[in-house]
């Protein structure tokens, strides 16, 4: 009887009342919050957050004091299956979603960033390179390494190419049926133990940025780390200047043709802001998730110093501003796997990720008081790792020029 009722007043509303017939279509959909994950999301987040705790965590401090990665993590890494997350099954990866891929940023950072930053730099912009430009031939030869032993490098910033990526010095002249490329790369993430490496070099100056071209090369082929940065933060994650004097690449080693680099950069750098957004997020979570229950624990004045109104405050604004970064993240990977356009929502997530890192890891320090600002908990490395997501793939102005473009084109 409802259910006939019920049909019935729907079909007097599609007649009289066109708009309300458009609600009641809206009632019949499946919405979904950012919130609902897929099966396979769900059961990925298990695996890594299980890896991180119980295989990366006990190392944390010891990479971080040593600066260097464990190469046990990295085997660990490929062992998991995290290095080829949207890389087919037929090239040896999983053959998931990018947003896969972003939360096996995050939860990784939740524990160490800097194990976070080495998976994302090889996922999000070496693999997906390879994937979206190179040939049936190149994915079939480099894709599978990459998926199972061989860490990659992205190497686009110069000394004097920062922000302004497309400013690079570094040359590449045709020899026969090689390419010889001299130059030097910085800031290069991966670099100290990667193998396979994506280097960006101008084939042609007067061109100017239409000149920039992609080259695939392994370190063997004389590859040189010049310097090892060391850090205030991320310490585990290798940060090197390359030199490159005469190194010879193969012809076949150029990545979706001669003066393509600028489109390969720039279009690949989108995708690799919203990796950083995740690992900022993480980051910001694994600071909470260490500082908060601590603040219930330490009493003073006969009662817990969380359950003080200033500091029961804080920590509510911190858990605000952490959901309304991880939305904005997650929004711009669905948003990417729609094939919609992502590029101010990227922008979006990176900056607000990188400014809740920073203000969420550093209230954790305080909530914590003076252990907080030691480094047996932990929370103060999570403070100093946060301060680069301000800075590398755009920094935060670049990111506030990208979303104001958008506004002035909507507006004006």
């Amino acid at each position: 009887m409802l259910r006939t009722a019920f049909a019935s007043a729907r079909s007097s509303l599609r007649v009289t009342n066109p708009s309300r017939a458009f609600s009641t279509s809206l009632a019949r959909r499946t919405v979904t919050s950012l919130h609902t994950w897929t099966e396979e999301e769900d059961l990925l987040r298990e695996s890594v957050r299980r890896f991180a705790q119980d295989v990366v965590g006990p190392k944390v401090q010891e990479m971080d004091e040593n600066e260097m990665m464990d190469p046990a993590i990295i085997k660990g890494l490929f062992e998991q299956g995290l290095m080829g997350i949207e890389t087919s099954a037929d090239h040896g990866g999983a053959e998931s979603s990018f947003t896969s891929a972003i939360i096996a940023i995050e939860e990784l950072a939740k524990v160490d960033p800097s194990v976070s930053v080495m998976c994302d730099v090889h996922n999000t912009l070496v693999n997906t390179v390879l994937r979206k430009y190179g040939t049936q031939e190149q994915q079939d030869k480099w894709l599978p390494q990459l998926a199972e032993s061989k860490l990659g490098s992205f190497c686009l910033s110069e000394p004097a190419s920062g922000s302004d990526a497309f400013a690079l010095q570094t040359r590449a002249k045709k020899n026969g049926d090689s390419w010889v490329i001299n130059g030097s790369k910085m800031w290069i993430t991966n670099s100290y133990e990667a193998e396979i490496f994506l280097i960006f070099a101008n084939v042609d100056p007067s061109k100017g940025y239409k000149g920039i071209t992609c080259f695939i090369a392994t370190k063997d082929m004389g590859i040189q780390i010049a310097k090892k940065e060391q850090k205030l933060g991320i310490r585990a994650s290798s940060t090197c200047t390359l030199n490159f004097d005469d190194l010879k690449i193969p012809a076949e080693n150029v990545i979706g043709g001669e003066g393509k680099g600028y489109k390969i950069a720039i279009e690949i750098l989108n995708e690799g802001r919203i990796g950083i957004a995740a690992q900022m997020v993480g980051l910001a979570q694994g600071a909470f998730d260490k500082a908060v229950p601590y603040t219930y624990e330490r009493k003073q004045f006969g009662q817990p110093v969380g359950t003080f109104q200033g500091m029961a405050f804080q920590i509510a604004q911190a858990a605000i501003d952490l959901e309304t970064a991880r939305l904005l993240t997650y929004n711009a990977a669905r948003r990417k796997e729609e094939g919609r356009d992502f590029t101010k929502e990227a922008a979006m997530a990176k900056y607000w990720a990188s400014v809740v890192a920073q203000r969420v890891s550093g209230q954790a320090i305080e909530w914590a008081g003076g252990v907080g600002f030691t480094r047996e908990t932990g929370i103060e490395k999570f403070w100093r790792d946060s301060k680069i997501g301000a800075i590398y793939e755009g920094t935060s102005n670049i990111q506030l020029q990208t979303i104001s473009k958008f506004i002035q084109k909507e507006y004006s």
